[in-house]
C-alpha cells in the first residue's frame, strides 16, 4: 500500500497509534512524509502525537519525516467536495511544503507551518471542550454559552501550547479557533455529540455505543484535566 508513495497518511486513533507505528515502522519508506491525522494525547505515555509516533518509530525515526495535519474538516463534509482549509506542521518547515505540494487541491487548501506543538495542542484539546459544549446544549443552554466556552477555551489552548513550547498565534488559526469552533458548534462532531449524550442520562458506554464511533476527547479529557 506504501510502496511509490509521495506521502502516508496516519488516520488511526490516537490510543491506538504508537502501537501500529511500533508494528509497522519497518515498512515506512525512507524521505517519504509521514503524515499523521490522529489528534489526542496517549493516555499510557502521557505523550501528543508527534511525540508518540517519534518514539514509536525507534530506530527508523531518523528516515521517516514527520507532519502534523489538523484543522476544521468534517470527512462527510469533505467527501461531498465542500471546500475547506487546513495546516500541515511540521520542523523542519519543508517536510510540511512537499505534503503540501502533494495533497493540496482547489477544494482542500493546505497552509503550512514550523509549530508543531501549537498544531498538536489545539487538534487534541479542542475534542474535550466540545464534549463540554455538548454537555452544555444538552443542559438546555444557547449559543451564548458556548461562544463563552469556545473562547475562554481557546485562551486555555494558547496558555498550554506557550508551556510546552509552542507558539500562541498558532492556536487563533485554523488547527486552534477554526477546528475548535466546527466541532463546539457542529452537531456533526463526534465528542459535541458525546457530551450531550451524557447530559441525557447516557453512561460514557451507551454514549460510545449510540455513537459508533471513536470519541478521542474522552481520553484525552483524563490527561489534560
Amino acid at each position: 500500500a506504501v510502496r511509490g508513495a509521495a506521502c502516508v497518511l496516519h488516520c488511526i486513533p490516537s490510543q491506538h497509534t504508537p502501537r501500529f507505528v511500533r508494528e509497522n515502522a519497518g515498512i515506512f519508506p525512507a524521505g517519504v512524509p509521514y503524515v499523521s491525522t490522529s489528534k489526542g494525547v496517549h493516555r499510557e505515555s502521557h505523550m501528543l502525537m508527534s511525540d508518540a509516533i517519534a518514539d514509536a518509530l525507534g530506530e527508523h525515526r531518523s528516515r521517516i519525516p514527520l507532519a502534523f495535519l489538523s484543522g476544521p474538516s468534517f470527512a462527510k463534509e469533505m467527501m461531498a467536495g465542500h471546500p475547506m482549509m487546513v495546516v500541515v506542521a511540521s520542523n523542519p518547515l519543508e517536510t510540511a511544503e512537499r505534503v503540501q505540494a502533494v495533497v493540496n487541491s482547489p477544494k482542500f487548501r493546505i497552509y503550512v507551518t514550523d509549530d508543531v506543538i501549537g498544531v498538536e495542542v489545539g487538534g487534541a484539546l479542542k475534542n474535550p471542550l466540545a464534549i463540554g459544549a455538548g454537555m452544555a446544549s444538552g443542559l438546555g443552554y444557547g449559543q451564548s454559552t458556548i461562544a463563552g466556552l469556545v473562547t475562554r477555551g481557546c485562551r486555555e489552548m494558547a496558555m498550554l501550547s506557550i508551556a510546552l513550547g509552542g507558539r500562541a498565534e498558532t492556536l487563533a488559526g485554523l488547527s486552534g479557533a477554526g477546528d475548535l469552533m466546527l466541532t463546539c458548534f457542529s452537531t456533526l462532531s463526534r465528542n459535541n455529540r458525546f457530551g450531550s449524550a451524557l447530559e441525557r442520562g447516557k453512561t460514557v458506554d451507551e454514549a460510545i455505543s449510540e455513537i459508533g464511533e471513536v470519541v478521542e476527547g474522552y481520553p484525552t479529557a483524563a490527561e489534560v484535566a
